[in-house]
């Protein structure tokens, strides 16, 4: 059985997002980042959420899976970047905003702006959509070869987050399935 890291991007993820319906579906085996910069994101801030989160989830036996949304691609990338031996199984990253596109959320300007993709220690998946506004399916395609992971174009359905009307996402769900575990 798997555990899951659930990395959302800017302010969490809200009641009604894909990423916190399938965290409570998964229980105990979930566990969501906690920063202290939800709002005015900080990358060390983060990718040290994603770390505590990571210590909690290893806990559980099994596979742990990184599910990030967002901003939380890039704290996630990072985090593995810098953790490279650590054991996980798969990363899941679904819109991950142009950090030099026209509008990457200033209020992570600051410390997220000199990110770039780095091959990744483990299996990863980049879900994209065709009508992003944070990031077009061409940037998308390029993190996505620079991280040396599958891509996949979910179709047109912005930013992939609550505002997208997609509910549980069985779509997402099998896409997620389909990282080899």
């Amino acid at each position: 059985m798997a555990a899951y890291v659930i990395i959302p991007g800017i302010d969490g993820s809200d009641g009604q997002h894909w990423q916190t319906l399938w965290e409570r579906q998964w229980g105990t085996s979930a566990v969501r980042i906690s920063p202290t910069s939800w709002s005015a994101p900080e990358l060390d801030d983060w990718v040290n959420a994603v770390e505590e989160a990571y210590d909690e989830a290893s806990q559980h036996d099994g596979h742990v899976v990184l599910v990030a949304h967002s901003l939380g691609c890039w704290a996630a990338s990072t985090w593995l970047g810098k953790n490279p031996s650590s054991p996980v199984d798969g990363a899941f990253l679904v819109a991950p905003p142009d950090p030099q596109g026209p509008a990457f959320p200033r209020q992570a300007a600051s410390t997220f702006i000199e990110v770039s993709a780095q091959p990744l220690p483990c299996p990863a998946l980049v879900v994209g959509s065709a009508n992003d506004p944070y990031c077009t399916p061409e940037a998308a395609i390029d993190f996505a070869a620079r991280w040396e992971a599958r891509w996949h174009l979910a179709g047109a359905y912005g930013h992939i987050n609550s505002a997208s009307g997609l509910g549980q996402w069985p779509h997402g769900r099998e896409l997620l399935d389909s990282l080899p575990l």
